[in-house]
């Protein structure tokens, strides 16, 4: 049962964040002015060596080799920072409007749950508070993913896209000047494109593996599980016993979910090199086992220590206890985290028909 106390420092606690994310807004806002000027000015720099550009081509016959090579790699290094700092304009707009976001929600927390509410909450039967926290955990945990798909979207395809346009660039260029580079380049570009077209697929598979619909869950897990290792993201070892079968859809989603949240939390946060994951159909529940080798963390029960607020374990240990499961994290430092969550199996579900 929540005291008057423990309500009061909530309430403190969701004061505190707001304030730091108010901080931290205004230094993404002086970054995104900063980052805007020098796009501003990148462009203009771009326009004036586009210009130079084309009237060394309608003399070109009379420009001297070394000139024409300087201005055009001056042009290719200037459109290279361009594309640099619009990305990173970009990934600044998307933390400003996370953080705007999250400082919207702790501040209706911390303005409309004051110490008048205590008395009401003992009357309702104290379930006030935990729901209030239950919906800031679940939003800042969507924000968080959308956070990580925003980033990983800049760092992987949209980055690809950026580089494939330049070389497209440079092939037009070379194409009735020096045929034999032009080719080499071409076959560049080529590979960058099988490349990039695998990296696209991977954000999609991220998104929504549509085998999760179509398969179930534990063909999507050895296709995920083979997918990281095969790109070398890290040392993944999946271990699957009991029963294959289908669950529902929404059991499922959860499962795959929360494994992957934890790979990302190993790969990402712990810096682990090896990660395994024990899979395990039980006829009454499911079982899944999540352990890697990275830096660990310092995790108490209640998870209320800023390793755990700062991961977003709360949110994942919700997900599945509204499901009526149970999520439990082991972790020290220097001893890496070992997750072990269940969900009850239910009834074995037919796939859903397309």
């Amino acid at each position: 049962m929540m005291t008057e106390n423990d309500w009061q420092q909530f309430v403190e606690t969701s004061q505190r964040e707001y304030e730091r994310t108010q901080e931290q807004l205004k230094e993404i806002d002086m970054l995104i002015q900063q980052t805007s000027s020098e796009v501003d000015r990148l462009v203009k720099q771009n326009a004036r060596a586009a210009a130079q550009m084309r009237q060394i081509e309608s003399q070109f016959e009379t420009v001297p080799r070394d000139d024409i090579k300087a201005t055009f790699n001056s042009l290719l290094e200037n459109q290279q920072r361009l594309f640099t700092m619009r990305g990173q304009l970009e990934k600044l707009q998307s933390d400003q409007r996370y953080l705007t976001q999250l400082a919207e929600i702790l501040q209706l927390v911390s303005q409309n749950l004051g110490p008048q509410d205590v008395s009401l909450q003992e009357e309702e039967g104290e379930t006030a508070a935990p729901q209030q926290m239950m919906v800031v955990n679940i939003i800042e945990a969507q924000e968080r993913e959308r956070l990580r798909l925003s980033r990983q979207m800049h760092d992987g395809p949209a980055q690809a896209l950026t580089n494939l346009v330049l070389q497209a660039e440079i092939c037009e260029r070379l194409f009735d000047r020096d045929a034999d580079r032009a080719r080499v380049e071409l076959g560049e570009l080529k590979s960058n494109v099988i490349s990039t077209f695998q990296k696209v697929k991977g954000f999609i598979f991220d998104l929504r593996p549509m085998m999760l619909d179509d398969l179930g869950l534990v063909p999507t897990m050895k296709r995920y599980a083979d997918g990281l290792s095969e790109s070398g993201y890290a040392g993944i070892a999946l271990s699957i016993t009991g029963k294959e079968r289908r669950l529902a859809q929404h059991k499922e989603v959860t499962l795959f979910r929360v494994t992957q949240e934890l790979i990302h939390i190993g790969r990402e946060q712990s810096r682990a090199t090896n990660i395994k994951i024990a899979l395990d159909m039980g006829e009454t529940q499911v079982r899944v086992v999540v352990e890697d080798n990275g830096n660990g963390f310092e995790l108490d029960d209640d998870l209320t220590s800023a390793d755990a607020s700062r991961l977003g374990l709360v949110a994942l240990r919700e997900r599945i206890e509204m499901l009526d499961g149970t999520l439990n994290f082991d972790s020290s430092p220097g001893q890496g985290l070992r997750t072990t969550f269940l969900l009850p199996a239910g009834e074995e579900e037919a796939p859903p028909l397309l």
